[in-house]
């Protein structure tokens, strides 16, 4: 098996097949000369097989519009008529004339782009999908990098480190909300259009355990990834579980207590079969439960890897969920799962997306709590799944659009809230043959449903202080409909407008015009550094770093405003917070609703797990969060104008966008340095971008320190009142805390406001920073005089300009090529020996 056909294997994701074909002896002739028997004996299964016949004829429908020479021709040797293709891996050998360097490098060129064209070549190329030009583009960028010498240069290794950083891995994540039977499964499996994916839930199937699903671009394979919480983990948790056992047996409990008790036997039951009871957690952590998931115990990931979705949904669901139904006894292990990941190949919707099936409220187990809380925090779309029959009536939903709101909002990145109400086809007492007359009344519910969730967002304030109206969207949608088709159109199912949202959000124009205008510019940089004129460069480098400085001023100023306005208001918050902390701890530590038996074992709860309590239903109770509320309630409107998730603005009131260099201005002054100043054009473009990820990221920080600051203040008095037990123990863990916050008032809001307004501040030198050195460095090796060991990369340029042109939709410029069309004629044309 030669390269060629090793190559097409991986591309064509049959990496699995590559021995088979080795031990067969297929090699780019033979290939390309199999029949249908013999693609049959090399993949038996029909599916892979389907794939590999597909692409193969499209490759040989590809090389058929490409001059082929034969191999041995007249030119070489008489008599012979194979034919080879031209990106296959023959020998080009150099011709015996004299050739010029750069008909040599139109040779390499050409080789280098070859190797991974696409079957979507084969188009007019005036026509190009954007796919294609950033495979082009990044066949270009790749050959350039070899190109440029390995040497200890300062200007050689920034553009190789340059080219490095043109890749970006873009991923918008969207959130799942809704309780178990509210069709979330059903709504993901038929939004990314596979069958089968997630088995659909019951009431008794519910667990903690977060999915998420993403694209598969490794191969053809569905693979879920199952990640574990640490062994450490498991066993405070089984300590943990064992003590609430203990605690609460022969007890009369409430109702949510009596469905804890129930939920932590199930959750015991579901690993350890009744082997559980009267053994310590010492005993439960003995290797002989865990013989089946050694991943385990070894710290690492199990990978499952399937052929069809419902294959992988048959072996995965032990470790998401327990099945009742199921009378076999199995163990389940998703009480020791963190997070599964879900791997679907050739699907475009998620090319870019993952979608993530999130628990309501957080978790218990603190692993599995902290990257719930990061996943929530980093949503650009949460998506509110609920039945449309108690849509605007159910709490829960809201509860957890309530609960989250602040943690998507101004301690996230979400901009979309999208509240879908499943289960529209779902009609009682609606009995008739007429379809149309059904699917009326279906149209009318989904719009008067629409009219209420929309009136009930209005009223809820606290997710309001976070998102405007224009963030929220209602969607009735029946994935039953969807599939079958019989009483509503595909249109009236709303599942085509959440797949085309999906599309938006992709944004691959974004993401080919982002790489290539970067290649853009830094292909002008190389071919402006082999240019001379070292005296002009001299004077537009201290022109444009006088600019700079004064473009940083500029910045600069707004960001000293946002930060004395943070203090102001933060000052604000901590008055009213010792003004207000005794009400606080009144609500938390005295509720009217709760009898004294029962809240001591729910303040017991609070103050082991360091101030919060998360019931299975019903509010959280969040001690640290009521405490730092006046604090937070301070800033959010002046957080949310500095640090906007929508909009065109951008952080600190657009302070960021008005650096520019001016350049545009430059080029017209400066022609003979106009290469490099395009390359600083986009260097500006993309720093600032770079700038508003670290912001957007570091903003979530900045926004949870007021409750982290509190929690840590707390933690102290938590753990002096988690060890009272016995007569009058209520009492003196409420006194205790009264006592604390009262002897702390005067520093814990302080230092809450303190530790808030110093990270915003670090920010700002942290932005100022990198904005000021890696411009200086772009301005400086931009325009050094030191271009002697620069390749030339004339033709790289115009191929590049020419795709870069094309994206811009500007019409005056000739259409873009692919690298055999630039490079000639002669280009398409490999004598073989």
């Amino acid at each position: 098996m030669d390269d060629f056909v090793r190559n097409k294997l991986t591309e064509w994701g049959f990496s699995e097949l590559k021995q088979k074909f080795e031990d067969e002896g297929i090699d780019t002739e033979s290939l390309y000369a199999l029949g249908d028997q013999e693609i049959a004996d090399l993949i038996p299964k029909v599916g892979p097989r389907a794939k590999f016949k597909r692409r193969l004829k499209l490759l040989m429908e590809e090389q058929n519009s490409t001059n082929l020479v034969p191999a041995n021709s007249p030119a070489q040797e008489q008599n012979s008529t194979n034919l080879v293709p031209v990106n296959s891996p023959a020998q080009v050998f150099p011709s015996t004339s004299d050739t010029s360097d750069k008909g040599k490098r139109k040779l390499d060129l050409l080789d280098e782009c070859s190797n991974l064209q696409s079957p979507t070549r084969k188009r007019r190329h005036d026509t190009y999908p954007e796919e294609t030009i950033l495979c082009d583009v990044k066949e270009i960028m790749k050959f350039v990098q070899k190109k440029i010498p390995n040497q200890d240069n300062k200007l050689n290794k920034f553009l190789k480190k340059k080219i490095l950083d043109l890749e970006t891995d873009k991923r918008e994540l969207i959130g799942v909300f809704g309780k178990t039977g509210a069709g979330k499964s059903s709504l993901i499996n038929a939004v990314i259009g596979v069958k089968n994916l997630l088995p659909s839930g019951s009431v008794s199937a519910c667990t903690s355990v977060m999915i998420k699903v993403e694209a598969n671009k490794e191969n053809q394979k569905y693979v879920a990834d199952i990640e574990f919480i640490t062994k450490e983990d498991w066993k405070d948790e089984l300590w943990s579980l064992l003590n609430f056992l203990r605690d609460n047996a022969d007890q009369e409990n409430s109702q949510e207590e009596e469905e804890d008790f129930h939920d932590t036997e199930e959750k015991l039951s579901a690993l350890y079969g009744e082997e559980w009871k009267n053994k310590s957690p010492e005993n439960l952590m003995d290797n002989k439960y865990f013989k089946e998931i050694p991943e385990f115990l070894d710290s690492k990931k199990k990978r499952l890897t399937c052929e069809s979705a419902k294959e992988l949904s048959a072996k995965f669901v032990k470790y998401t969920r327990s099945d009742s139904e199921d009378g076999e006894r199995k163990r389940w292990y998703w009480p020791l799962v963190k997070c599964v990941t879900i791997k679907v190949p050739n699907n475009d919707l998620l090319r870019h997306i993952t979608l993530v099936d999130l628990p309501g409220n957080g978790d218990r187990n603190r692993s599995r709590d902290k990257m719930w809380k990061q996943v929530v925090g980093s949503c650009s779309t949460v998506w509110i799944v609920t039945d449309i029959n108690r849509a605007a009536a159910e709490r829960e939903p809201w509860e957890i659009l309530k609960s989250t709101c602040s943690l998507m909002g101004n301690g996230g990145e979400c901009q979309h809230i999208h509240f879908i109400c499943t289960k529209t086809d779902v009609i009682e007492d609606l009995e008739s043959d007429d379809h149309s007359a059904v699917r009326a009344v279906i149209l009318d519910k989904n719009m008067k449903a629409k009219k209420l969730v929309r009136k009930h967002f209005s009223k809820v304030p606290e997710v309001k202080k976070h998102f405007n109206e224009e963030c929220f969207k209602v969607f009735t949608v029946s994935s039953k409909e969807f599939l079958k088709k019989k009483r509503l159109d595909s249109d009236d199912t709303e599942i085509p407008k959440l797949r085309a949202f999906l599309k938006d959000l992709n944004d691959c124009h974004s993401e080919t015009f982002n790489y290539v205008s970067g290649a853009f510019g830094i292909l002008s940089l190389i071919q402006g550094a082999s240019q001379e004129g070292a005296d002009k460069r001299t004077d537009v480098c201290t022109v444009l770093v006088e600019k700079m400085k004064r473009d940083l001023d500029e910045v600069r100023k707004p960001m000293q405003e946002t930060l004395e306005a943070f203090e102001k208001c933060l000052s604000e918050g901590v008055e009213k917070s010792k003004g207000s902390y005794e009400k606080v701890l009144k609500l938390v530590l005295h509720p009217r609703t709760i009898k004294g038996g029962a809240f001591h074992k729910i303040l017991k709860c609070v103050v082991e797990n360091g101030g919060i309590h998360k019931p299975k239903k019903g509010k959280q109770i969040n001690l640290n969060g009521k405490l730092a509320s006046c604090l937070a309630d301070s800033i959010d409107e002046e957080f949310k104008k500095t640090f906007p998730n929508e909009g065109t603005c951008g952080p600190f009131n657009g302070a960021l966008n008005k650096f520019s260099l001016d350049t545009e201005k430059l080029i017209e002054k400066y022609k003979d340095v106009k290469l490099q100043l395009i390359f600083l054009q986009t260097e500006v473009k993309k720093v600032k971008t770079k700038l508003k990820k670290i912001i957007r990221e570091r903003k979530k920080t900045i926004y949870s320190s007021l409750t982290t600051t509190i929690e840590e203040f707390m933690q102290e008095c938590y753990d002096k009142a988690a060890e009272f037990r016995g007569e009058g123990s209520l009492k003196n863990m409420r006194e205790t805390i009264e006592k604390h916050v009262r002897d702390a008032k005067n520093i814990m809001f302080e230092r809450a406001k303190d530790e808030m307004t110093n990270q915003l501040r670090d920010l700002m030198e942290a932005i100022l920073e990198d904005l000021e050195k890696t411009m200086q460095e772009s301005i400086v090796l931009s325009l050094s005089t030191d271009g002697d060991s620069i390749p030339d990369v004339t033709e790289e340029l115009q191929m590049v300009k020419s795709h870069y042109n094309e994206l811009m939709g500007n019409p005056n410029e000739e259409p873009s090529q692919t690298c055999a069309e630039l490079l000639g004629p002669a280009s398409a044309v490999i004598v073989i020996q």
